[in-house]
Order: structure tokens, then C-alpha cells, then sequence
């Protein structure tokens, strides 16, 4: 599903030049549960980025889905997004004067999906995270563990082949991230290829396997016994 290979990646600031990525080689087979793990400035969220076509290496190779990713537009880089990936971050980024319905269908919209339909699958991707109860409530009148299941539903809403998710308890406490967990270990275990970036152990035992990153290199790369998440904690 995804292959990377000697990825390199620079950012220049004036004269100086900080080498973030430094021949990463990392594949991820379909129906894999990964994450993705290091202290800040290991270079997990550059990663992520240019797995989410949301930033491009400076060299190397990445193919996803049998598609190479390099030189897009951003035009061909927003398709690629849109039928290849759905995100879930931290912060949810929700669009605050929208319902939870609308926040799920909005990528819909974008993929040219008519109306009806995009509401129908709006409301049974809110109704698998369970919140149909919700579905007309703005942001505001969630709790953070009801607005991580409105991004993920809307993350889920136009099948993607890969979820990125970025620090998705990291705005959570236990009870919740739990919950959210087990949300993500159900959509994982019902086949969806899942890459998690996590600075939470016990998270990270949650995933099938743990890659650790450490001055824009991989460290270790090893297979994990899953966790089963608990809501009772």
C-alpha cells in the first residue's frame, strides 16, 4: 500500500539547512495497524506530511496504491488526497458553524458526490461511530471524544484507502482515548490500512507494529502483540 524508499527531506531557514529525513525506507501493506513513534524534531510529522501529500520530498521514492507521488500540482495532489487518504489529527479541525453531519460530508462535496447521497453517507458513518443521536450538533456542543468520532466518521466517509492519524488522543483523557481506540482498532480490524503518529506508549501498543524515529532516521521497526483498547479503565 505504501512504499518508501531513501526518502530525504530539507527545510532551509536563510543560510542554514536542517536535514529532517535521512534515507527513511518504509513500507506498509495493506490492512496493517502502524505507528509511528519519536521524540519532537525525530522527524515523525514530515513523515506523515509527505504521506499525506501534504508536503514532498527533496528525494527518494513513495508510491501509494501503485501510484508514484512526485512532482503533483496541487490540484493532482487534493485528488490523490481525496481518493487515497482521510485524515484525523489532534485537533479535529472541525468547521465550527457546521453540524456534525456537514462536517462528515464536506469531502463528499469535493468529490462531487450530489447532496442526498452525500447525507445518507454522512449519517451512516456518524451512526458507526455512534453519534446519530448528535449528527445536528455543532462542535461546540461535543466533548472532545464526540468530536474525534465526527473526524473520524468523516475521515471514513470517502473510503479511503489509507487513514493518517496525527496525535489522535493526544487532546483526549484516558476514558476517551480508549474509547477512540477502540473505534480505530474496529475499522482497522474490518481491513482499512491504518498509520498512526503517537508519543503515547500505550497507544502504541494498540497498533500491530511500532516504528521508532530518532534524528530523521529509523531506529527500529518491529511487530507488536496488539493491546485491545477498554473503555473500562
Amino acid at each position: 500500500m505504501i512504499q518508501i524508499k531513501d526518502l530525504h527531506k530539507s527545510y532551509h531557514m536563510g543560510s542554514n539547512s536542517l536535514h529532517v529525513l535521512k534515507g527513511i525506507n518504509f513500507n506498509v501493506k495493506e490492512g496493517e495497524m502502524v505507528s509511528i513513534m519519536g521524540s519532537s524534531g525525530s522527524g515523525k510529522s514530515t513523515l506523515l506530511n509527505i504521506i499525506g501529500i501534504l508536503d514532498e520530498a527533496d528525494s527518494g521514492s513513495y508510491v501509494l496504491d501503485g501510484v508514484p507521488i512526485k512532482n503533483l500540482n496541487e490540484k493532482v495532489a487534493a485528488n490523490y488526497r481525496n481518493k487515497f487518504l482521510g485524515f484525523i489529527f489532534q485537533s479535529f479541525n472541525l468547521i465550527n458553524y457546521k453540524s456534525a453531519l456537514d462536517n462528515v460530508a464536506m469531502p463528499l462535496y469535493y468529490q462531487g458526490i450530489k447532496r442526498k447521497e452525500r447525507i445518507e453517507k454522512a449519517e451512516y458513518y456518524l451512526e458507526k461511530v455512534g453519534l446519530t443521536p448528535w449528527l445536528n450538533h455543532l462542535p461546540s456542543e461535543l466533548s472532545g471524544g464526540q468530536k474525534q468520532r465526527v473526524a473520524i466518521a468523516r475521515a471514513l466517509a470517502s473510503n479511503p484507502k489509507v487513514l493518517l492519524a496525527d496525535e489522535p488522543t493526544g487532546a483526549l483523557d484516558s476514558k476517551t482515548s480508549q474509547e477512540v481506540m477502540e473505534l480505530i482498532q474496529g475499522i482497522n480490524d474490518e481491513g482499512k490500512t491504518i498509520l498512526m503518529v503517537t508519543h503515547e506508549h500505550d497507544i502504541a501498543q494498540m497498533t500491530k507494529r511500532i516504528v521508532h524515529l530518532k534524528d530523521g532516521v529509523i531506529i527500529d521497526d518491529s511487530p507488536v502483540q496488539q493491546v485491545r483498547a477498554s473503555v473500562y479503565v
